[in-house]
């Protein structure tokens, strides 16, 4: 068993160290196209900043709450596109019938594919993230391990959520464009203090669109965790998990072969 798992633990390092390299193999466009996020990122913090210079607090919310909801939003997602980015593409892979190459291998279908893509823009909101971190996060060791924590339940409920919606590939054909309407809407909601919303609007933000539960990480687990909220948290990111395994795995039985051949090095 032990062996099983350092096998494949081997595997998936060798699949993010060979997508780096491919990502750095052009430093310019790496370079360019990761810094560009960060000023992208970093024009909403701006924003926020002369927002707050005028109102002091949103419903509880301070700016060093805003800016470590955008911490935890941007870190999820980056480091779900850049571990996993093949989740963001899933749809078209499906109904183009490119699962081939996954399917003809022993390894772990639903893994293989999402860890065969890196997304490099997405390194900026990674590398955005641990900026804000550092200039407005709790640098104990206490602090560093709740970021952490956000960071993972963040990228979760980020990437099982689109693995979901872009699995509807197999049962309506090209769900690429749908899916990333509905997770950018998540992705958007996830962004705004959850202090804003109320009745059907908040409602929406703890259960069709799990956003509430990414903007909420700065209140309910780094400024002082909520054992409820938390709870909540995680297991919101655990169901997500077993549930879009599941999904992908169950529309997998109705997946049709584009009969294409393929070879990777």
């Amino acid at each position: 068993m032990w062996g099983k798992i350092a096998g494949l633990s081997a595997f998936v390092w060798g699949c993010w160290k060979l997508n780096l390299a491919g990502s750095m193999e052009f430093r310019m466009s790496f370079l360019l196209t990761a810094g560009m996020m960060v000023i992208n990122n970093m024009v909403w913090i701006l924003f926020w900043g002369l927002y707050f210079n005028r109102f002091q607090v949103v419903n509880g919310w301070s700016f060093q709450d805003v800016v470590m909801m955008w911490s935890v939003s941007a870190g999820g997602f980056g480091l779900s596109a850049v571990l996993f980015g093949n989740a963001y593409r899933l749809g078209s892979l499906i109904a183009a019938g490119q699962l081939d190459i996954y399917l003809s291998q022993p390894k772990p279908v639903l893994l293989h594919i999402l860890i065969s893509r890196m997304s490099v823009s997405a390194i900026g909101d990674v590398i955005f993230s641990l900026l804000l971190y550092a200039l407005f996060g709790n640098h104990t060791i206490a602090g560093l391990l709740k970021y952490a924590l956000a960071l993972l339940i963040a990228m979760l409920i980020l990437m099982f959520f689109v693995v979901i919606v872009q699995s509807l590939a197999f049962f309506i054909g090209n769900a690429e464009g749908l899916g990333q309407q509905i997770f950018n809407g998540l992705l958007a909601f996830s962004t705004y203090p959850t202090g804003i919303f109320t009745g059907w609007g908040k409602l929406i933000l703890f259960t069709v669109l799990p956003a509430g539960f990414i903007s909420y990480l700065p209140i309910g687990l780094l400024r002082a965790a909520e054992p409820v909220f938390l709870t909540q948290a995680i297991s919101v990111a655990a169901a997500l998990a077993v549930g879009g395994t599941w999904f992908f795995y169950y529309g997998l039985k109705k997946y049709s072969s584009g009969n294409m051949m393929g070879m990777r090095n």
